[in-house]
């Protein structure tokens, strides 16, 4: 008996599961970290086509940098890869919107997020990336000193304002962050790590923190789109409710406010269109971001705001911001859609009456064409009985004398009955032809 068959994707789908794994950094260490993006791909010929070719130059990007290092290439289609290249392990992803390196080596250096750590991704190389840097950090791993050690580190590396830092990992290790660009063009996140926090849990720390920075890098992408149709979507406002008014005056035409209608509705189809693809990755973009905080399980270190709080305060009202500007844009469509309706309405009754007017004119034309019918049935009668007489005259006239009659005498004996035949001949033909 033949096995059963699988699925054709059964393998794929099972393993992609376990496609991702966190990397294993050991404490002392240094992690750099650099995700790019490249153009929008709703605003591009072909999204599909586009994606493909994104792909394609993102593995290209990455083969030259493997090539530099005589390093091995991933395999043919792979969306992720890890490998080392000279005294860095480096970690590839490729995601639906962006794709992210992440380097990390043993050891520290001697001056704290040192630039210089960026070595391992070569100038030359970054300027033929094939998109732009979306985000870029910079990681100082180090063994957990006393909390006044923490305390000066702290306050020496990051600015105390924007500052996040908590307790993570069942308080085994306590991250922090600014959340701010330094002079060098990257963020700064430092992990202090206890002795008992092993490996694996380490590079999960890491990994998530990266998450954190990079979806809400690009969940604020939506943000910057809700801020610029802020101003067309006031302006559309204004003219749809001038031409809701409009419509409310007892002699505004229907013809001459519909193009101004139409025009509305297009533009706000249109910015519906554009911004979807984006609305839509910054709402899963903003629940990864708290996904990942979550799974951070924070304890408040000597009363700092934690990463948590961090977003609830700048993050969160952001996001409020583009939820508010998709609910005011579908408002927007869905005001215009009711005024089209009340529009359409509006034109029925309007062609109605002017239905009814040419109704009634058509009566009207119809009852003068039917008393100028009687008028000529009439007129008819007596021509056609005019005719009849004439030529019973011509007949019947030469044998009047003999009968004892003149012809005034025979005219006025024939008239008559001639008139009545015909009256009722013509009445006959009108009924067979109605």
């Amino acid at each position: 008996m033949p096995p059963i068959e699988d699925h054709p994707l059964r393998y794929q789908l099972a393993n992609e599961l376990h496609a991702r794994p966190f990397p294993t950094i050991t404490a002392p260490a240094t992690v750099v970290y650099l995700a790019i993006k490249p153009a929008e791909p709703g605003e591009r010929r072909d999204r599909d086509a586009d994606r493909d070719a994104d792909r394609d130059a993102d593995r290209a990007h990455l083969l030259a940098l493997l090539d530099r290092h005589g390093a091995p290439h991933p395999h043919p289609g792979a969306t992720h890869h890890s490998g080392r290249i000279g005294r860095h392990v480096l970690k590839w992803e490729q995601h639906t919107e962006f794709v992210t390196y992440t380097a990390f080596c043993d050891g520290l250096g001697e001056r704290p997020f040192d630039p210089a750590d960026f070595a391992v991704f070569p100038d030359d190389w970054l300027a033929r990336a094939p998109g732009q840097r979306i985000t870029a950090i910079a990681f100082r791993i180090c063994p957990m000193p006393e909390e006044a050690a923490v305390r000066a580190a702290l306050d020496a590396w990051f600015v105390p304002e924007s500052l996040a830092v908590a307790r993570v990992l069942d308080d085994l290790a306590i991250a922090a962050g600014d959340f701010r660009i330094d002079p060098a063009g990257q963020m700064r996140f430092a992990l202090f790590v206890a002795p008992g926090l092993g490996p694996r849990r380490v590079g999960r720390a890491v990994q998530r923190l990266c998450e954190i920075e990079t979806y809400k890098s690009m969940a604020m992408l939506g943000f910057a789109r809700a801020r610029a149709l802020t101003a067309p979507l006031d302006r559309l406002d204004r003219r749809l409710t001038g031409l809701t008014s409009e419509m409310t005056a007892e002699n505004a035409r229907a013809d001459s406010l519909l193009p101004e209608l139409l025009t509305i509705s297009a533009e706000l189809e249109s910015m519906a269109a554009r911004a979807a693809f984006r609305f839509g990755a910054t709402g899963a973009y903003a629940a990864i971001v708290g996904e990942r905080i979550t799974a951070l399980r924070e304890t408040r270190f000597e009363g700092r705001p934690t990463f948590g709080e961090f977003m609830a305060r700048r993050f969160e009202p952001a996001m409020r911001t583009v939820a508010a500007t998709r609910a005011r844009l579908q408002s927007l469509s869905d005001r215009a859609a009711r005024a089209g309706d009340l529009m359409r309405t509006r034109v029925d009754v309007e062609r109605s009456a002017q239905n009814q007017k040419l109704l009634a004119s058509m009566d009207r034309r119809a009852a003068l064409q039917l008393r100028l019918q009687h008028t000529v049935e009439g007129l008819s009668v007596v021509a056609i009985s005019y005719y009849a007489v004439s030529l019973a005259l011509y007949v019947l006239g030469p044998l009047a004398p003999q009968i004892g009659l003149t012809k005034p005498a025979l005219t006025a004996f024939l008239t008559p009955p001639l008139i009545l035949a015909t009256w009722a001949a013509l009445r006959r033909i009108r009924r067979r032809l109605e």
